[in-house]
């Protein structure tokens, strides 16, 4: 047992190892060498032979962190479990289809020869002007979400001061560090927008040529509406024997464009893939809306191929409108996940977007 005056010994000494530079081996070794003298031990005397019990301890636990790097090893090195029967088909499918997305946009939003079914451009009307200033605000309704409620904390006022915080900010300066509590709270109510991407695809064969120029006004109105919202884009093509950029994403256009449906068929395929490559229409996180205006008189493999990828958009919360013309050689189709509104009337194109937008936007895939 040690006796108080051998601790006061020791305590002196180990208070001048303190204040020993940390390269002053010299020194340090003549303290340790006092330590050992004061404790009884010779400090020139070999170490003692290790026993064969801690031989044996050591070379189990050598074999042990041996066999858990083993086993790590191993482990890094297995295969990962296989995908749940039809998951792995799924992620295939959606992998193709985004592929074939971003490759339509590409190709098709590049192109800068104008089609033919472009007769030219003139100023928008005033009340086209009304028209998209009125589509605002609906779509600004439509996307403006539900209230939320956020609450902050902060080191300063103002907020309600929580004592338990004040208590550990206390405790923290106490200790010497830095407080890091933060005693004030307040509550702020908002109103998330998420930001709108809006893409339209106009019929231009040769059964649409009646609704060409309200679809034609239609489309302005929606891209300059949609371009007044924060962080909004839209974008606008035509289909027929080939997709043609209308309205390109990012842009909201100046003028009208009008144009005719002069085509014979139609690849409603190709221009959803375009816009779904370019505005993300199927990439959770934002408000989407797709409007196709037409009859949706078209090739089998066509609506086959079209219901696959309207399916698809809706499944992801992508609002999906279908705008039929009234026409009695083409009577309008169901097609699911999607709002089919019939247009009696080519001046209500807008009237009618406007409202099948809020419903699509609010309600997907209804």
């Amino acid at each position: 047992m040690i006796g108080a005056g051998t601790l006061q010994r020791l305590e002196a000494t180990w208070k001048q190892v303190h204040e020993v530079a940390d390269d002053d081996a010299r020194t340090m070794v003549r303290l340790a060498r006092r330590w050992c003298r004061i404790l009884g031990i010779d400090p020139d005397a070999p170490p003692p032979a290790p026993t064969e019990t801690v031989l044996s301890d050591l070379l189990d636990a050598i074999r042990e962190a041996i066999d858990a790097i083993s086993a790590a090893v191993e482990a890094d090195f297995t295969p990962p479990p296989p995908f749940p029967p039809g998951k792995k088909d799924e992620r295939d499918a959606e992998n193709t289809a985004r592929t074939s997305a971003d490759r339509a946009a590409r190709e098709v939003f590049n192109r800068r020869a104008t089609p033919r079914a472009v007769t030219g451009t003139r100023d928008p009307r005033e009340p086209e002007k009304a028209a998209a200033r009125r589509l605002t605000r609906t779509l600004r309704e439509a996307t403006a979400g539900r209230r939320d409620t956020v609450t902050f904390t902060s080191a300063t006022p103002p907020g309600r001061l929580r004592m338990r915080q004040v208590m550990a900010a206390d405790a923290q300066r106490a200790a010497g560090a830095r407080p890091a509590a933060e005693p004030f709270t307040r509550t702020r109510r908002r109103v998330p927008a998420p930001p709108l991407r809006a893409g339209i695809a106009c019929d231009i064969s040769g059964s649409m040529h009646a609704f060409t120029g309200p679809v034609a006004s239609a489309a302005w109105i929606l891209a300059r509406a949609a371009s007044a919202l924060p962080a909004a884009t839209t974008a606008t093509v035509l289909y027929g024997e080939h997709v043609h950029p209308l309205t390109h994403p990012g842009h909201a256009p100046a003028h009208v464009t009008d144009f005719t449906a002069p085509d014979g068929t139609e690849q409603l395929c190709r221009a959803i893939d375009a816009l779904d490559g370019a505005l993300g229409l199927s990439s959770p996180g934002t408000a989407r809306l797709l409007a196709i205006v037409s009859d949706t008189w078209h090739a089998p493999d066509e609506i086959d191929g079209a219901q696959r990828r309207i399916t698809r958009l809706a499944k992801t919360g992508c609002g999906v409108i279908i705008l039929h013309p009234d026409s009695p050689w083409a009577p309008a189709r169901a097609w699911a996940g999607a709002q089919v509104i019939t247009l009696t009337d080519p001046a209500d194109t807008i009237e009618v977007i406007a409202r099948a937008a809020t419903r699509a936007l609010t309600t997907p895939g209804a």
